[in-house]
């Protein structure tokens, strides 16, 4: 299976010990990763903010750079899912019918690092993969998060547009953290463990903030 990394362009500029993570697990596991040099950004800041023909050459770009992959693996659940739905609706504007073709061949091709995982290469039962991946480290002590299946309040550039919101929905978030009583915070997607550690931080709950790949690697380099 030919693979590629899609780092994203937040984890490039941000988080870069993401992706490297990212790189070391799939390699453990026998994976051979590449990272096409390429890549940009997946389009997700224009599609939400409404910028959707500025859109199109950002889409051109991933198409190019990732063809011939059998699988393009991110660490960013929102850039997997602007891919897989967004690109779709970015080519259906340009009105080009080879843009068309190519979304449609690569877009069911690209998978969030936690569904690769599980779902492509096998590593644990189907169901909610985040949470069994970490049951499955040794040594990790899982604990609920109430309200887990709220939104941070970060959604990119909807916590630019809506800040007061965004803070109070992100408050909220930290507010079940605290209550968890967790010491690690583990999720896969560094735009919302950015905005929640933000909180924390200012809340000094002493709460440390990781993304899961970083989370599985060390597991992978201590076994």
């Amino acid at each position: 299976m030919k693979v590629a990394l899609f780092v994203t362009c937040l984890n490039d500029t941000m988080f870069p010990s993401t992706g490297q993570a990212t790189v070391r697990l799939l390699r453990r596991l026998g994976v051979d990763v590449e990272f096409p040099k390429a890549q940009t950004c997946c389009g997700q800041m224009h599609v939400n903010s409404g910028y959707v023909p500025e859109a199109i050459p950002v889409v051109r770009t991933f198409v190019e750079a990732f063809a011939g992959y059998d699988a393009v693996v991110t660490p960013s659940g929102s850039c997997a899912a602007s891919a897989r739905y967004q690109h779709k609706i970015v080519a259906e504007r340009s009105g080009d019918p080879a843009l068309i073709r190519e979304v449609e061949a690569i877009s069911p091709r690209v998978y969030e690092l936690s569904e690769f995982l599980v779902d492509v290469l096998g590593l644990v039962d189907v169901g909610d993969r985040c949470q069994r991946l970490l049951k499955a480290v040794h040594g990790i002590t899982m604990v609920d998060l109430p309200e887990a299946e709220e939104c941070c309040g970060f959604g990119g550039t909807f916590s630019m547009k809506n800040p007061d919101v965004s803070v109070a929905m992100g408050s909220d978030k930290a507010r079940h953290v605290r209550e968890s009583g967790a010491e690690v915070l583990v999720a896969g997607d560094n735009s919302c463990l950015m905005h929640i550690r933000g909180l924390l931080t200012r809340e000094r709950a002493g709460v440390r903030v990781m993304h899961l790949a970083e989370i599985l690697a060390s597991q992978e380099a201590a076994a």
